[in-house]
């Protein structure tokens, strides 16, 4: 990477953590992108030479994550069910998030971002829109990893039962003011329930 490249990414960073901070404090309406860019310490037209609007530099480090699924989905063990490969899938992906996104770099950003997500209605959209783009390229790896097994209906199916599940329980978690560390938990139970149903 280029020492050019590099500044780049270390001035979107700032206004990522900036603005996510001023979300976290006084709320998404009431935080302006002036703010954001003076928290940063850079121009206005600092910010818009890297984003097209505050809902877009909260969602920066929210780049492809479907590589990473797809990669596991095509790795198919021998005899591997459908419920266990959606799981290594989602695990690998939940590490990448954790190990290259906010949380990498800022264990409180990261904190502060999942509850700004899931309780600001704004922004939910957005994530929902990211969400359902990802639950399709999923699908679609699944259903070629088992094509004598599933159609595409059931696929999809599989897909949005696990990400629902994870869904439910982090809002959950969210409402029962749990850790950082519960949150995951949480998540990880709720793909396990969507995929496999309750125990008992």
């Amino acid at each position: 990477m280029s020492r050019r490249e590099r500044k780049k990414q270390q001035v979107r960073r700032q206004l990522a953590d900036a603005a996510l901070r001023l979300f976290s404090e006084q709320g998404y309406e009431r935080t302006t992108v002036a703010q954001i860019a003076a928290a940063a310490d850079v121009a206005t037209k600092t910010f818009f030479n890297h984003f097209r609007s505050k809902e877009d530099v909260l969602f920066a480090d929210s780049g492809p994550r479907a590589p990473v699924p797809l990669a596991v989905l095509a790795d198919r063990k021998p005899g591997e069910s459908v419920a266990d490969l959606l799981l290594r899938a989602y695990e690998a992906m939940l590490a990448d998030y954790l190990a290259e996104g906010i949380g990498r770099r800022d264990p409180e950003g990261m904190d502060r971002f999942r509850r700004v997500i899931m309780t600001e209605p704004a922004l939910q959209g957005r994530a929902l829109q990211l969400s359902q783009e990802l639950q399709r390229e999923i699908a679609d790896g699944l259903l070629r990893a088992f094509p004598d097994v599933l159609d595409p209906i059931s696929a999809a199916a599989a897909v949005g039962a696990m990400s629902g599940g994870a869904q439910a329980a982090a809002l959950k978690s969210l409402e029962l003011d749990q850790s950082a560390e519960e949150f995951w938990a949480a998540l990880r139970r709720g793909v396990e329930i969507g995929l496999r149903g309750l125990p008992g």
